[in-house]
Order: structure tokens, then C-alpha cells, then sequence
């Protein structure tokens, strides 16, 4: 209410002072005629005002602001792909029952167009993640989480990735995974039942980390093209990874 009281505040203080000046036109060329033509016409001209302040520069300026938050956020999942992302795939990927089908539709090469994009994306959400709990190492996969712990603290209180929800379930799914893997005294002979509840956190967590390492490549590829290829060279799903150029 305060608020509201004191834009009344300002607002009637404009107009009065609007009016007084109007007044001292008056008493200083006695032409109401005039001050009643140029009134109206500024008036007329209220309209065509707030169409290019209101909606064209103020478009412009959002469409500005939004592109330079994509980029920090870019910046942000680049940071992530390459300090955890990457090597989480990789190894998660080696648990899935259906591993060779994800490295099949997966496998990103150096001449995928979008729609090659788009269709591995659609998969990698698509796709019912099944964990083969003996092709994983819980051990090394949670000494390997539990390193980049305060780097993904780090990310999850970045006020950019509010902008980007898919992203943001993805930290919190491998952060949910660290904490179960740490929280254990022991991985080594679990019982069934407790591995099948990790089996579910890891499912999740891989779900939501092709997709979005899926999108990141994309990006790559249009914004970075030779940070495009070193991916495309050295990226986990694949039989042989190199940096050599070949």
C-alpha cells in the first residue's frame, strides 16, 4: 500500500506540475487555443510512445539481456561437462544393460545436422536406463563424486541456472547420487535391495545427463566449432576416444 500511495504521490505531483506550467503559458501569451493544440497532439502521440518504448526497445533490451544470460549459463554447463559431466557419462554408461544402444544412438560425429541432434535427444529422454550393478564400480564411483562435491555445491547456488529447470534437476539427481554413495560405511557387498535403490539413483542421474550432454554438444557445435571437435574426438561413447587427429 505504501508503494501504491507514494507512485499516486508522484504521479499527482507531475500532473500538477504539468498544469502550472500549462497555467503560465496562459498568463504569459493569453493563447488557449494554442496550449489546447499542442495538448491534444501530445496526447495523440502517448500511443506511438509507449509502442516503441514499452514494447519495441523493451523487447529488444529483454532479447539482449536473455541472450547474454544463455551465454554465462552455457558457460556454466561447459564448466560442468568438462570438470564432471564427461567422466560421470562415461562411466555410468558402462553400468546400463543397454549400453550399445546408447553408444549407437549417441556416438556424436563431426557431420551431425540438427535433426541428428534432435533425434538423440529424444532417446537419450526416451530410453528405459537399466543398470547392470556388476559392470559398475560404486567404490570409484563415489571417491570420483565425492571430489567434485563442493564444485557441484558451487553450481547448484548459481543464480544463472534458475533459468534452466532440466539442468538444475540434473545437479540435484548427481548430487542426491553423491550422498547415498557416501553416506554407506561400505559398497562392497550390499544386499540386494539397497543396490536396487541405487540402481533407481543412478538411472536418474543418467537419464537427465545424456540428454543435457546431448544439447551441450549441440550448442558446441554451432557456437564453438573447435571445442565441438575435441568432443567429438575424445567423448566417451565411443570405442576409441583419442585427441589425435587422425
Amino acid at each position: 500500500m505504501r508503494r501504491y500511495s507514494f507512485l499516486l504521490l508522484i504521479a499527482g505531483a507531475l500532473l500538477l506540475c504539468s498544469a502550472v506550467v500549462y497555467y503560465l503559458h496562459y498568463l504569459i501569451f493569453h493563447d488557449a487555443h494554442h496550449i489546447f493544440i499542442y495538448l491534444v497532439g501530445d496526447v495523440a502521440f502517448v500511443p506511438v510512445e509507449v509502442l516503441l518504448v514499452a514494447i519495441i526497445i523493451e523487447r529488444l533490451l529483454s532479447s539482449r539481456d536473455t541472450r547474454a544470460k544463455l551465454e554465462k549459463l552455457n558457460m556454466v554447463i561447459g564448466s560442468f561437462f568438462s570438470e564432471v559431466g564427461t567422466e560421470l557419462l562415461g562411466r555410468l554408461t558402462s553400468a546400463m544393460t543397454g549400453r550399445q544402444q546408447l553408444r549407437e544412438h549417441l556416438a556424436i560425429g563431426a557431420d551431425w545436422t540438427a535433426r541428428d541432434f534432435e533425434r538423440a535427444i529424444a532417446f537419450a529422454r526416451e530410453f528405459p536406463y537399466e543398470v547392470d550393478a556388476g559392470q559398475l564400480d560404486l567404490v570409484a564411483l563415489r571417491d570420483m563424486l565425492a571430489k567434485k562435491r563442493d564444485f557441484l555445491l558451487r553450481l547448484l547456488e548459481n543464480p544463472n541456472l534458475l533459468e534452466h529447470e532440466r539442468f538444475t534437476n540434473l545437479l540435484w539427481a548427481i548430487f542426491h547420487l553423491t550422498e547415498e554413495l557416501i553416506a554407506r560405511d561400505t559398497l562392497l557387498d550390499l544386499p540386494e535391495s539397497d543396490l536396487a535403490h541405487l540402481a533407481g539413483d543412478i538411472q536418474r542421474a543418467h537419464s537427465r545427463l545424456a540428454a543435457e550432454w546431448v544439447a551441450y554438444v549441440q550448442h558446441l557445435q554451432s557456437a564453438y566449432p573447435f571445442l565441438f571437435s575435441l568432443v567429438v574426438r575424445t567423448h566417451p561413447l565411443q570405442d576409441h576416444p583419442s585427441a589425435r587427429v587422425v
